[in-house]
């Protein structure tokens, strides 16, 4: 459903005469602080969101670091428990 400019006016006229010029005044102000509180709290989350990527980020590379060195301790174990062949002294 599509409101024009005739059913806004309308509707703006019939909530001036049930509510009157300070009510409505008083409405549109609490509307503005609502909506002005509502943005905050979304930046808030939005920025709670990208610390929580970052963190996420850091573990993984974090993860990533101790399995590589994790690896190469199991590599420099592996080859200095390496048996080299003996030579046979003819």
């Amino acid at each position: 459903m599509h409101l024009g400019a005739q059913e806004l006016i309308l509707i703006l006229i019939i909530v001036l005469v049930l509510f009157g010029g300070k009510k409505v005044s008083g409405l549109g102000r609490a509307v503005g602080t609502s909506l002005r509180e509502f943005r905050e709290e979304m930046n808030k989350n939005d920025d709670a969101v990208k610390d929580v990527k970052d963190t996420a980020t850091e573990v993984k590379d974090t993860v990533k670091e101790g399995t590589e060195a994790i690896q190469q301790v199991k590599d420099s174990v592996k080859d200095s428990t390496a048996v080299t062949p003996k030579k046979d002294n003819p």
